[in-house]
């Protein structure tokens, strides 16, 4: 016993840095690779820790959903699983490489020779900086200043983390662009090549114009923007009139290569199969049918260009029509003329166009419509949804570009329906959370695209060869030998060639792009745990218990994850997955950083510290959003108070001494305890179907009932050392105490390992899950002393008197179960409330406080 080590004011300032320091040097949550050998499987349990995206600040929902993942590795380190309970940081991918080029004022230009002396203009210092003001450098430089800046973001990280009370084994951490990721990344993509699930080809790619760079469809969220219908006549090639469509695109017209109308849709029926002529560049293009065209959207018939929409690209596949693209990459109208502008005057009208970005060439289009005499119509301006890149600022256009994709079953029905069932076998917290994931991959319109025309990131491991006059040999790659990774095909040269072959006809071209972070981050469980690297932590981490994570990236890393595992292994990555909801700020808006309402952790974090943080996110059950106000954190404020309380509570418990050989004979303390039996059983049935909540709940619930009602009911019975009750109680209070600070521990993690250490060798988070300890008790009896004590409290508070005021006589009336009860209790009610004479009545049904005789001299 410790009880020197106990302060005269306990308080919660200043616990996050004694015992996070205590952890560090104990080694307390460091994964026992010796143990986890010897249990196997079984005996371990193993997390996919999100890795956080390295670049910027942690936001407060970091703190809600981590603290869900902490809870339960905690919860099973006490039932005695080895815990695996890694961390990654996300560093490569479109924000890292935004946040560099604004911190340091910089972007890539891969023209540019490496500079070994470069010295940044801005380190996060810059007021207002414009695209156009950044200085251009070489891709090694760029990569060089991506490094240095999320090494500093990750220490940030870290830093907060352990604020926190994370868990996690600090030891036990990975990058998403380090050389043991790369090799893991290249080398699950080879496999996926040879076995014929990645493939390369030329289609038709959604596209930001800003980050210059392809978007894959679980990027993508509509966004309202403003637009009006421009009525356009198209001429019938017999001239027997014109067919009226309504476009929002105007400036793409010398992209038209149809004009598409619903099948059932009576009004163009007699033109399907026949042909009309463009306004302006007088092109020839069929009149066809397609179900997808809306008979009440606009005039019904729709014109197709390559691409103005995702539709003109499943109009253009399932048509098979031909590809007239003229938007470039840099979202400007390209300079040559598709080819099927065949006149003088359609040459003539695209240069008007030509170069000019896609506002402008609009604004040119309708005045060429107009000289015309084709521009029949404008309609008032409307909002409607358009596609954005998530992190992006500008309305995605449709480029064609050759690209790589993987196999995702949006076109293979057999790998869709395994992707389905292999979803419904594992555990989903909260279970409707699986119909978002069946109704994303029923959903699924394309295969996954995994390149990405930027920097900082893995690189796709192929190079090309040339022919002899030094252009790309159509579908022909050379990849990577195994072990000969990780490499960069941008410095690094293919099996057979030197490098005085780059770029040189016979020779060969390395590949530029890089992989989508998801393409990275999708194989986190191969990352973390050794997969190809480490055969035996492998074994015994693999499939991983839990995937913890967000609902709003069910369809981003949840899926792709499902992807690698189901193609490299044919199972499901883990055997649950805990789905966190949003957080919302007071108006139950969705925090995030484009509506300007994220709040940051570490000042509420030391406002209020880290248990009462940890408390209100513990609060929310899975998948439920939570409000957070920072002015007003009533959740965090009610965590901070029970807090306290736990330390206060324990140095009053611990002041009573235990005599040896002490056992609970009482029967008021025995009843206490088998309630405590009945909260132990509900707490860990709850852990063990991942509702953290309703175990703290029902937790709570008894901690307050045993302070206020049970700790004043046996406090004076357990100061008297002459009374026989005296050792019943103080051992009683222990056994509580104990069982009490362990089924907090998961939440209240510092409180409780303080208070633990006053009294007890070890971490109470090592310590055994508490188990009931059998004590024959009727929990009736604290029941109803719960109840009298609080009608005798009201009864004096009635009489306009302090609680300490002696009572000559006081009636009590229940029924007779509960007067059989009460008078196991009694002595210890009549001590609490001071009352000489305690008179108890049945035949009552609702206990109640019938008459109340204070003593004359405090009357």
């Amino acid at each position: 016993m410790a009880d020197a080590q106990i302060p005269d004011k306990p308080a919660l300032e200043g616990l996050e840095q004694k015992w996070d320091a205590a952890w560090t040097a104990a080694g307390t949550y460091l994964f026992d690779r010796a143990a986890a050998e010897a249990a196997g499987r079984a005996g371990v349990y193993s997390i996919d820790t999100p890795p956080p995206t390295a670049s910027g600040s942690l936001h407060i929902g970091h703190v809600f959903s981590y603290t869900h993942t902490d809870v339960k590795a905690r919860f099973e380190r006490m039932r005695g699983k080895t815990v695996f309970y890694p961390m990654g940081w996300d560093d490569n991918g479109l924000p890292t490489e935004r946040r560099v080029q604004n911190y340091y004022g910089v972007r890539c230009d891969t023209s540019l020779p490496y500079d070994p002396d470069f010295t940044p203009p801005f380190r996060g210092d810059a007021k207002s900086l414009k695209p156009a003001d950044q200085v251009p450098i070489s891709r090694r430089n760029f990569i060089e200043l991506c490094e240095e800046l999320t090494l500093e973001d990750e220490k940030a990280f870290e830093a907060v983390f352990r604020q926190l009370g994370l868990s996690v084994d600090w030891t036990q951490t990975y990058r998403t662009i380090s050389d043991d990721t790369v090799r893991t990344s290249q080398l699950a993509f080879l496999r996926n090549l040879e076995r014929g699930e990645a493939y390369q080809a030329m289609a038709p790619t959604l596209w930001d114009i800003d980050f210059r760079s392809a978007i894959a469809q679980a990027e993508l969220e509509d966004r309202e923007q403003q637009a009006s219908y421009h009525r356009l006549a198209f001429h019938k090639t017999d001239g027997s009139g014109d067919i009226h469509i309504e476009t929002t695109r105007p400036e793409l017209l010398a992209a038209c290569v149809a004009l598409v109308a619903n099948p059932g849709d009576e009004r163009y029926q007699p033109y399907f199969g026949q042909t009309v002529r463009t306004p302006v560049f007088d092109v020839e293009v069929p009149v066809l049918a397609h179900p997808l065209a809306q008979q009440d959207k606009g005039s019904g018939i729709a014109m197709v260009c390559t691409f103005g929409d995702v539709t003109d690209i499943i109009w253009w596949r399932e048509l098979d029509l031909p590809n007239r693209t003229i938007l470039g990459q840099d979202g400007r109208i390209l300079p040559d003329a598709p080819a099927a502008l065949a006149t003088d005057a359609a040459r003539a009208a695209y240069s008007e166009i030509a170069g000019l970005t896609v506002f402008s060439a609009k604004k040119k289009m309708v005045e060429l419509l107009e000289s015309s005499g084709e521009l029949l119509e404008v309609s008032k301006p409307f909002s409607h949804p358009v596609k954005f890149y998530e992190k992006g600022d500008r309305a995605l256009e449709i480029v064609s570009t050759r690209q790589w994709y993987l196999r995702n079953g949006a076109r293979d029905a057999a790998f869709r329906e395994k992707l389905i069932a292999l979803g419904r076998g594992m555990g989903w917290h909260p279970d409707f959370m699986r119909v978002r994931y069946e109704n994303w991959t029923n959903g699924l319109t394309g295969d996954w695209l995994i390149s990405r025309q930027r920097f900082f990131g893995v690189p796709i491991p192929v190079w090309y060869p040339l022919d002899e006059n030094g252009d790309r040999m159509e579908g022909a790659v050379i990849t990577a030998d195994a072990s000969s990774l990780p490499i960069d095909p941008t410095s690094d040269v293919p099996p057979g060639y030197t490098e005085a072959q780059r770029g040189a006809a016979g020779g060969f071209e390395g590949e530029k792009d890089i992989f989508d972070t998801w393409a990275t981050s999708s194989l986190t469980p191969q990352l973390a745990g050794g997969w190809q690297r480490d055969d035996a932590l492998w074994s015994v981490v693999a499939p991983f218990d839990l995937r913890p994570q967000g609902q709003d990236i069910i369809r981003t890393w949840l899926f792709s994850t499902m992807v690698r595992s189901a193609l490299e292994d044919d199972r499901a990555p883990w055997t649950d997955a805990a789905i966190s909801g949003f957080i919302v700020d007071p108006d139950r808006k969705k925090m995030s950083k484009s509506k300007g309402n994220v709040v940051t952790p570490a000042d509420i974090l030391d406002q209020h510290g880290t248990d009462a943080v940890r408390y209100w996110a513990a609060s929310s059950r899975l998948g439920a959003d939570a409000a957070f106000d920072p002015q007003n954190p009533t959740q965090v404020k009610i965590g901070r108070r029970l807090a306290i309380k736990v330390l206060n509570a324990a140095k009053f418990v611990l002041s009573f001494p235990v005599p040896e050989g002490a056992q609970v004979t009482h029967a008021l303390d025995a009843a206490m305890l088998a309630t405590l039996d009945v909260v132990v059983r509900d707490a860990t049935a709850a852990f063990e179907g991942y509702d953290h909540a309703r175990a703290l709940e029902v937790t709570e619930s008894f901690f307050w009932t045993f302070c206020d009602d049970y700790l004043e009911l046996v406090k004076e019975r357990a100061y008297n050392q002459t009374d026989a009750g005296q050792a019943s109680a103080a051992l009683a209070l222990r056994l509580a105490l104990s069982t009490l600070l362990r089924l907090l521990a998961p939440v209240l993690a510092f409180a409780a390992e303080e208070a633990w250490s006053w009294f007890e060798e070890g971490s109470v988070h090592t310590a055994e899950w508490p188990q009931p300890l059998g004590i024959d008790g009727d929990p009736a009896v604290l029941k109803v002393a719960s109840e009298a004590l609080i009608g005798i409290r009201r009864a004096k508070t009635e009489a306009k008197a302090s609680q300490k005021t002696p009572v000559a006589r006081l009636v009590l009336r229940a029924s007779d179960a509960a007067i059989a009860a009460l008078t196991l209790a009694e002595g210890d009610l009549r001590a609490v409330g001071r009352i000489a004479e305690l008179d108890l009545r049945g035949g009552g049904e609702a206990l109640s406080v019938e008459d109340v005789e204070l003593a004359e001299a405090e009357a």
